[in-house]
Formats: structure tokens, C-alpha cells, sequence
């Protein structure tokens, strides 16, 4: 269902105004460091606000957008830095259960994500983590009434705060995504490069699970839900690349040297004019992937896919840039450029490297040739 351009426009200035008011520096660097690695109250405001619902359906509580929304909200959490677990609950695991289309499992699950009184993810990939349907490592057996799980699975994100855990598993029969007590799974916290992202792996020894119903294949909903992840993910790097850009920007006009601002050094305007290109790049390829996502379009594969390089390139190479043309200050703690970088380069490899998805682009265009 499409929001309409007045109303979006609405949503998405109270989006912005409330990480302003909610989401400043301070208080990324606060939240990141705490045990939960994000901000419960906020939380409830993100929920109230109808964000942790924007992809589900109406009738179980969401606002009923789609990619397009979607990727315009990210790129305002990008550009803010946004802790929280958004992108494992109210992207990757409400759409999985929205391509699933087993009806009594939305029913029972969604309201939940939707509200934002259940944090959901998925558990996908194993230990190679490809992000690929031959990488699943975790496998399912029929147990009495229900079935047992038993494997690894790796870099799930936010596990640890998690109250409902999907888990994509090889059974006799092929591949099917179970629903999981997340307390019923030993989860091992993985170090993190970029604080505001919190990963773990996950083993399942004899674990109970429900398996879900699926109107179609499994890996199908899980591609579903992962496309909408790709978009989600390309819009917080277009946006974390913008405001990186802008900023790194409003320092050259602000720092002299030599008597003069040094954005009016010929050296300093190149590598500006550089970064501007790779921000209006990327926002655009990341809007575009949505665009054809939504409509459902025979060359969204390959948008996505053009997208989740080239956005992820982007932020990687903009960010690190700044941090140069910032010079000396932009290495210490106390500066945000580096807090972007991480960011960056967290998100280079989550569900996929650029290499991967270059080579999934061009897979793409000759299929469609």
C-alpha cells in the first residue's frame, strides 16, 4: 500500500524531529555502551510513531507502507546513527512473516513487531556468512508435536535482546523457518567493530521449535525479506553518506589555515566535489531500488543489487575521506567521524560484501537479457 506524497511527507518530519530531539551524538555514544546497546524509551517512541510497523499490514497493526517508505525513513536513521534493533525487527523478521504468508503466525506475531512490545530477528546464515540458501547450518527434525533444531547460525543481530527468534533451518523436506524461544538458544555475543550494531552466533543443541507455514518456499520469503533489508540498509548508507558529507563540509568552511577557510584550497574542493558525487550516487541508487521494489518491477534484482554495492562503497569511501579532510581531530574519540566509519564498514558486510552483490548484479543482467 503507498502513503501518500502530503502524508509521508508529514511522517517523515516527525521521524526527523524526533531523532533530533532523541538521537544526538551524546546520546548514540551513551546507548551504545550500555548492556542492551539501545534506548528502551526510545523505543516506545519509535513504536508509537508507528515506525517499527511502517512495513506490516494494517489489519495486524502496521501502517501498511513498503520499500519505498521504508528506505526514506532509513536514510533519516542513518543519518542520525540510530542504535536500535529496527533493522532485525521491523524490516528483516516483519518481512519475512509478511512474505511467509502463513496467516495464523502474522496474525499472532506481527501486532507485536508492529507495537514494538516484541523485538524480533532471524537467525539465516552460517558460519561462511554469505547470506546465501547453502549457507544455512542449522537443521530441523520432527520431535513428538513439534520439531528440534540442531546447528549453528552466525551474525544474528540484536539475539540478545531479541523475545522472538526465526530460524531458517534445513528439515527432511527441505528448507523451513521456525519460531524459537530466544532463551531456549546459547548465544554467544560477538565483538563489534561499530558499538551500535550488537551481533551474536547462535547454537541450538535438541532446541524446541514451531515451524511455520509457508504459502510459499522458504528461502523465497527469506529472499523477500532480505531484499527489503538490502533497501533498508542502502537507505542508512545514502543517508549516513550525506550527513558525513555535510558535515565534513560545514568544517572546511569553518577551519582556516594560512589565513584562509580550507575549502578554498583546490586540493580540498576536488576531494568535496568527490564526496558530493558519491552521496547523490548512492541516494540515488538506493531510492531507485526501492522504486522498483515496490512496484514489483522485472529489473528490481538488479537495482538492488547495483544498490547494495554501490551504497555501501559509498559510505565506506565518504567516510573515510572525511575523516582525512578533517585531519588530526577526526581520529580522536571525541569526534563523530569515526563513529560513521564504523557504521560503514559494519554494514559493508551485513547480509552480503560488495563483491558479492557485483557479481549478483551482473548475474542479474544477464538474466534479463
Amino acid at each position: 500500500m503507498a502513503i501518500g506524497a502530503d502524508e509521508m511527507q508529514a511522517f517523515l518530519d516527525g521521524w526527523q524531529r524526533l531523532l533530533a530531539a532523541r538521537c544526538a551524538e551524546a546520546d548514540v555514544r551513551r546507548v551504545m555502551e550500555t548492556p542492551e546497546g539501545f534506548d528502551r524509551a526510545l523505543w516506545g517512541e519509535i513504536a508509537a510513531l508507528g515506525i517499527t510497523g511502517l512495513i506490516v499490514a494494517p489489519e495486524h497493526g502496521g501502517v501498511g507502507g513498503g520499500a519505498t517508505e521504508l528506505e526514506r525513513v532509513m536514510e533519516a536513521a542513518g543519518a542520525a546513527l540510530l542504535p536500535s534493533p529496527l533493522l532485525s525487527s521491523g524490516v528483516l523478521a516483519a518481512g519475512l512473516l509478511g512474505a511467509l504468508g502463513d496467516a495464523e503466525a502474522a496474525a499472532r506475531l506481527l501486532p507485536g513487531i508492529a507495537d514494538g512490545s516484541r523485538i524480533a530477528t532471524v537467525a539465516l546464515t552460517g558460519p561462511r556468512a554469505r547470506w546465501i540458501e547453502d549457507d544455512v547450518a542449522v537443521t530441523a527434525a520432527p520431535a513428538g508435536n513439534g520439531w528440534q533444531l540442531d546447528g549453528a547460525a552466525a551474525f544474528v543481530t540484536h539475539a540478545e535482546v531479541a523475545d522472538l527468534l526465526l530460524v531458517v533451518a534445513r528439515a527432511p523436506d527441505g528448507l523451513g523457518v521456525f519460531e524459537v524461544d530466544p532463551a531456549a538458544v546459547a548465544t554467544n555475543a560477538l565483538p563489534a567493530f561499530d558499538r551500535t550494531l550488537r551481533m551474536a552466533d547462535l547454537t541450538f543443541a535438541g532446541t524446541p521449535a514451531t515451524r511455520l507455514a509457508g504459502a510459499i518456499p522458504a528461502w523465497e520469503a527469506v529472499e523477500a525479506a532480505l531484499d527489503l533489508a538490502r533497501v533498508a540498509i542502502a537507505g542508512e548508507q545514502a543517508g549516513g553518506t550525506r550527513r558525513v558529507f555535510e558535515m565534513t563540509v560545514d568544517y572546511a568552511k569553518a577551519r582556516h589555515q594560512f589565513g584562509r577557510a580550507i575549502g578554498g584550497f583546490q586540493a580540498i574542493k576536488h576531494m568535496a566535489a568527490d564526496l558530493l558525487l558519491e552521496s547523490e550516487s548512492c541516494t540515488s541508487a538506493a531510492r531507485h531500488a526501492a522504486e522498483r521494489l515496490a512496484a514489483g518491477a522485472e529489473d528490481a534484482p538488479q537495482a538492488i543489487a547495483l544498490a547494495a554495492f554501490a551504497c555501501a562503497d559509498a559510505f565506506v569511501h565518504t567516510t573515510a575521506q572525511a575523516i582525512q579532510m578533517h585531519g588530526g581531530i577526526a581520529f580522536t574519540w571525541a569526534h563523530p567521524a569515526h563513529l560513521y566509519l564504523r557504521r560503514a564498514r559494519a554494514d559493508a558486510q551485513l547480509f552480503g560484501t560488495s563483491d558479492a552483490y557485483r557479481e549478483r548484479f551482473v548475474q542479474a543482467l544477464e538474466q534479463a537479457r
